[in-house]
């Protein structure tokens, strides 16, 4: 059974050789807010201990990070914020949202440009986390000339305490939550040297609510309700829809973000080009093993942790019908009545 949360106090160390650094090696992103994390309700079980954060669990130093951002972080009507859980198409909706809106479109001919930023830097070093500012400086994130281009993991509630005031364009994507958790039983299982955690343990975690900026289905429903009080301000996106059919998509995200695609652009193909320079299969074979990401507080991740299948149903391939089973009870009966649907 996974561990019931405990105060800060009670929480053993891990002792093991990680890529995530402790909290005391995030220099730079100490301040008095920093004590938030360390009088949070916290729980053991994951790849670090999580902290109950605003009824979501979180890692410490996001917490922390996060509670900083409420006084330091103000959004600005022209920004692009891309939000979404852990594992649920990040990397892809950021590939899509900077090669539409940050790059002059007419580089696009009948060949895919080369040089094009995307292959040669990770879509993770191009639009910035919010909570994960490069050494923790905040500052950078101010700095940043508008219109930005900005990502989160945070629920729409810590984004905007006020959610019927949302002064930012936001795009939402979710995921089909059985491929969803799959995904993130894998990323946990690799980001974190000598830690392994079995597939029923975190299963089990999972459907309690209990995971990285979980619960899982609170934070679709808060960026589902969103879309639909504002669907001018927040344009809600399924992954396997856009896999579906993503040019659709990519015309449909280019028209949200105040970027369409012009006839003349749409007849030569501009954004079936965008798609494959966006590709699984281009975006995955750009990058060398060993290549890294770095992040806050000297955060070293190897950029092909990013992509691992990024497949429609590969749950199947993990679980039985029984813990799927198990997935959609509880998800079915968290989104009852609020019309959205997996």
């Amino acid at each position: 059974m996974a561990a019931q949360a405990t105060t800060k106090e009670g929480t053993s160390a891990r002792s093991s050789s990680s890529i995530i650094p402790s909290e005391s090696e995030n220099h730079g992103n100490q301040s008095s807010s920093d004590d938030v994390s360390q009088q949070l309700p916290s729980r053991e079980g994951w790849s670090e201990p999580l902290v109950l954060y605003k009824n979501y669990w979180l890692r410490p130093r996001f917490a922390s990070t996060i509670a900083r951002l409420h006084n330091n972080f103000k959004p600005r009507h022209d920004d692009t914020i891309l939000a979404s859980n852990p594992k649920c198409g990040t990397t892809w909706l950021k590939a899509l949202a900077f090669a539409v809106t940050t790059q002059s479109r007419s580089r696009y001919g009948n060949d895919l440009a080369t040089d094009h930023p995307l292959l040669s830097r990770h879509p993770q070093e191009l639009v910035p986390f919010i909570e994960v500012p490069l050494d923790g400086d905040l500052a950078q994130l101010e700095a940043l000339p508008s219109p930005r281009l900005l990502s989160t993991h945070m629920p729409l509630s810590m984004l905007f305490p006020d959610t019927t005031t949302i002064a930012s364009r936001v795009v939402y994507v979710c995921r089909e939550p059985k491929d969803a958790f799959v995904s993130r039983w894998h990323f946990e299982n690799r980001i974190v040297k000598g830690y392994s955690v079995g597939l029923e343990a975190a299963l089990d975690m999972f459907v309690e609510g209990f995971s990285p900026y979980g619960p899982f289905w609170d934070h679709c429903l808060e960026y589902w309700r969103a879309s639909v009080a504002s669907p001018d301000r927040v344009l809600f996106l399924k992954y396997e829809d856009m896999m579906a059919e993503p040019v659709m998509h990519v015309v449909k995200l280019a028209a949200f973000l105040g970027v369409p695609f012009t006839a003349e652009e749409e007849e030569a193909g501009v954004p079936e080009q965008v798609v494959g320079l966006c590709s699984f299969d281009t975006l995955s074979g750009a990058y060398r093993t060993g290549d890294f990401v770095r992040r806050n507080g000297g955060v070293v991740l190897e950029k092909s942790v990013f992509f691992r299948k990024g497949k429609v149903g590969d749950w199947v391939n993990h679980m039985t019908q029984d813990m799927g089973s198990k997935i959609d009870r509880v998800v079915e009966e968290k989104l009852k009545g609020s019309g959205l649907v997996f």
